[in-house]
């Protein structure tokens, strides 16, 4: 895929803090709303995974804010699949305002939980493969 996937939010007042700008754990529901509209966007829904037996779990996340946000500023929250060869993949995200300023930088581990054996998966690649109708939005 040349661009990776990206899904456009509007900054609400009610997300910001005393001083004006983006509360801090709201960056954490900007990177989730991403992945799970590219999860859409494959065609894999909760209730797929959940009839599959699986569910995604964040087991990390890092953010590294650069620009504060404000109500009413447009970003464009960007999500990219990165895949090792393990039970763990980890999903590069951006966080930007419509001009191109990065507002923060999200890197997550994550893997696949098997909901009977609570154990992650061992080819959570695969998984994504054999359920989404557009794998190539995930790089595989």
């Amino acid at each position: 895929m040349s661009e990776p996937f990206s899904v456009r939010v509007t900054v609400r007042g009610y997300e910001t803090d005393t001083q004006g700008h983006v509360n801090q754990a709201v960056y954490v529901n900007y990177a989730e709303h991403a992945r799970w509209s590219l999860l859409s966007a494959a065609g894999i829904t909760q209730a797929r995974l959940i009839g599959r037996g699986v569910g995604p779990v964040a087991l990390e996340t890092t953010i590294r804010y650069r620009r504060e946000l404000l109500a009413g500023d447009e970003i464009d929250v960007t999500c990219v699949f990165e895949w090792g060869g393990g039970k763990t993949f980890r999903i590069l995200q951006e966080i930007r305002r419509t001009d191109g300023t990065v507002a923060a930088e999200v890197t997550a581990v994550a893997g696949l939980l098997d909901l009977e054996e609570r154990r992650l998966v061992a080819d959570p690649g695969g998984v994504f493969k054999e359920l989404a109708a557009e794998p190539a939005l995930f790089g595989l």
